[in-house]
């Protein structure tokens, strides 16, 4: 498929994408779509195409495998995030890491503030970077707000590890990285941390590579 223009309009790109079926192809860091704010959903598109990009986006995200993407990754500047986590780790790094089972869900217009003091530090990846992970510190728990695919509102807090897919999937729609948040001496292939880091925390791991944690 020829490479839909950066500066097309977004509609006739959502289009665009759909058209070829089956999985949409995703950015990877270098591309300056995640390097943008992406522009606030209002209505840009029709309803049915919205329909089908939230299900390309769902089909997508299974696909990888991944527990969220935004619009960004697929090339598409609005601000627009699935999520859907199954959770399917051991019960002794669900209750460290505070991962329970998320249904899908969208988000659009998503932003978030942290609620209250408390962080937490984990390795973390993404399917724009592939191959890597790295610790990142981010607020446990922290105030979401936004709209769903229907236009209702959004105001819950969030904590544990959706708060942290949360957080990853807005800052996508902000032009940022997770690696931009990163402690990068514990920037690892996907095979070490398996073989290495497996552990519930990243304590052996900022031992062994030379990081503090907070």
């Amino acid at each position: 498929m020829t490479p839909v223009s950066d500066h097309a309009p977004l509609a006739e790109r959502v289009t665009e994408l759909l058209a070829a079926g089956g999985p949409l192809p995703i950015v990877a860091a270098g591309h300056p779509v995640l390097r943008r704010p992406a522009e606030p959903y209002d209505g840009q598109l029709a309803p049915e195409v919205l329909t089908r990009f939230l299900a390309a986006l769902r089909d997508t995200m299974h696909a990888a495998p991944g527990v969220g993407l935004a619009a960004p990754q697929v090339g598409v500047g609005l601000r627009i995030a699935v999520i859907e986590d199954p959770a399917p780790v051991p019960e002794e790094i669900a209750v460290v890491r505070g991962r329970v089972p998320q249904p899908f869900r969208v988000l659009v217009n998503p932003s978030y503030e942290p609620e209250g003091t408390d962080r937490a530090s984990f390795f973390e990846g993404c399917l724009s970077v592939p191959g890597w992970q790295a610790v990142v510190t981010r607020p446990a728990r922290v105030r979401l707000r936004g709209q769903d695919e229907h236009g209702r509102e959004l105001d819950e807090v969030v904590a544990g590890w959706p708060a942290r897919i949360v957080q990853h999937e807005t800052d996508h729609l902000d032009g940022t990285l997770y690696l931009d948040r990163a402690e990068l001496r514990s920037l690892s292939t996907n095979e070490a941390v398996a073989a290495r880091w497996a552990q519930p925390t990243p304590e052996a791991a900022a031992e062994a590579l030379g990081f503090e944690l907070p």
